[in-house]
Order: C-alpha cells, then structure tokens, then sequence
C-alpha cells in the first residue's frame, strides 16, 4: 500500500511539474471552413472580445496559411509599464493553416512570450496576460470548441527558463538584439522607415504597426520575400504538426532613437526551441538574410 500511494504521489508531482512548461503555440480550435471563410471570423471575434487586429496577410505565399497580428490594452499596458525592448511583446500572432481538410487555429503562448520578453519583470505584468488571455480564449471559443492544446515543443519551458532562455551556449539571449542603426531622435527614426515603407523596399512588406502611447516604442512587422524569404526559410522549419505559422511575421522595434530587430538565432530558436542543430545548420544563413532585409529600412 505504502509503494502504490508512493507512486501516485511520484505521477501527481510529475504531472504538476508538467503542467507547469510552457510551449510556444496553443491550439485554440479546428474547423472544416477553409482559410478565406474562416479568416474573417476569427478577425470579427477578436475583435467582439476588445482585441484588435493591428494587421493580417498571407505568409509565405502560401494559400493554407494566414495570419492575424493581434495587440489589446492589456498588451500595451504591459510594454508600458516595464519599457525598453518589452515593446517586442506589444504584438501577438493568430494563425490559421490547412492542414488537409482542416483549418487549424493557432495562436502565440501569451505566458511563453510574455515570460521570454519581459523576463524577471513577468510577475509585474502578469495580470495584463491573464487578462489578455482570457480574451483570446473567449474569442475562439465563440467560433467553436476551444480546445487549448499547447504545442511547439515537446517537453516546453518553465518560466525560469523562458527568461533566461538561449538555443545553447554561445548563442543570443533576448537582449542580444540586433541594433540595425541609431538616428538624432525616436521620430527621425520614424520618419525614415515611413519614407522606406512608403516608397517600397524589395522584398519587404509592411503587415502592421503599433505604437506604444507616452513611450517612444513602435513595433512594425514585415512579410519577407523573394529568394531569402519566408517562402525559402518556412519549409525548411516547420515541419511539424500543427504547423508554426504563428511565427510570422518578423518584426522590428523602434526603441527611442534606436531600431533593433531580435537575433535571428534568438527568436527562431524560441519559436521552434526543439528543431535539431543539423536543421538549424539548413538555415545558417538565414538569421543575416533577415537582418539583410530589414536594414533596407533604415539605409
């Protein structure tokens, strides 16, 4: 009796323990509606929840996919609490992707990023992210069964090694951003990426902006394509079910009178912490190709 109520202990503690890692993506519901259908939904739901599409648009060129960038008071008054490069969590990502006669939605672990972004100053705005994800939940739930499965890793993350993450050791931590130039002020900045988006960059696409009130924080999002863009990278990743298409699209933050984007090798590993070192090595060049992209910008 003792060793059966000793193994019961040993699998409840297991299952806490469990319980408590985080993976990168949720599985809010299936559908049999395809993408064009189901896209507009999705978007008058969030929406119906005080959830607000900042942008949208089809990653990859691909038909099975789509993408909703989401952002909400909740979000915001996270990054405008803590500041800095919190402003790279101002935006999350829902997804929708075929997968055979299927539409999956998906979306961006709201305790997964949030942890990894603003780190030790998580407890700080942890109420923001309950409140957000409540939101969420109650936006897709309207649209079918929830069903809540998180996915995008096999074993996930705890916090402690979400704010702390790095792929292994040698690589970029969260902080470790890629500072693609510095200008006289925060609306100098601004006003010479408007000028490129304005007047068009190849290969790059404005999908949203946010901006962050009383801060000098905007985050913009951009598709990528042409030879190094997501079209070559993504089959090369995402190679799992249900598909990652919620790591779209890459981003850049003007911080002040800076502009950075996160390391290639930080926010590809986060998004897709179980891929292999020799699947990573497919895509070496990938994290500068990225970087090669969004400094068209600001040049």
């Amino acid at each position: 009796m003792k060793s059966l109520g000793l193994i019961t202990m040993l699998l409840l503690t297991m299952t806490l323990l469990s319980a408590q890692n985080m993976k990168p993506y949720i599985l809010g519901l299936e559908s049999s509606e395809p993408v064009a259908a189901l896209k507009s939904t999705i978007k008058s739901n969030l929406e119906a929840n005080g959830i607000t599409v900042a942008g949208q648009y089809q990653p990859a060129s691909d038909n099975n996919r789509w993408v909703l960038v989401v952002t909400s008071p909740e979000l915001q008054n996270a990054v405008r609490t803590v500041g800095g490069l919190t402003g790279f969590a101002a935006a999350l990502r829902v997804a929708i992707t075929r997968e055979g006669s299927i539409s999956k939605v998906t979306y961006t672990n709201p305790a997964y990023w949030g942890n990894a972004y603003f780190r030790g100053d998580y407890e700080k705005v942890a109420a923001d992210y309950r409140a957000f994800d409540g939101k969420i939940k109650a936006a897709l739930g309207t649209a079918g069964p929830f069903l809540g499965t998180e996915f995008g890793s096999k074993k996930g993350m705890t916090a402690a090694q979400l704010q702390k993450y790095r792929y292994m050791m040698g690589m970029p931590y969260f902080d470790d951003t890629e500072m693609l130039k510095s200008f006289g002020s925060y609306q100098e900045a601004i006003n010479k990426i408007e000028a490129s988006i304005n007047s068009g960059v190849p290969n790059v696409k404005l999908v949203y902006k946010v901006t962050i009130s009383g801060k000098n924080l905007t985050l913009y999002g951009f598709a990528l394509s042409g030879d190094d863009g997501e079209a070559t990278f993504m089959p090369v990743i995402d190679i799992s079910t249900p598909k990652h298409t919620a790591f779209l699209p890459y981003e850049l933050l003007v911080m002040n009178n800076e502009v950075h984007m996160l390391h290639g090798r930080y926010r590809i590993a986060l998004s897709f912490p179980d891929l292999t070192m020799g699947t990573f090595t497919k895509i070496m060049s990938t994290p500068g190709n990225i970087e090669d992209l969004l400094r068209q910008l600001v040049q």
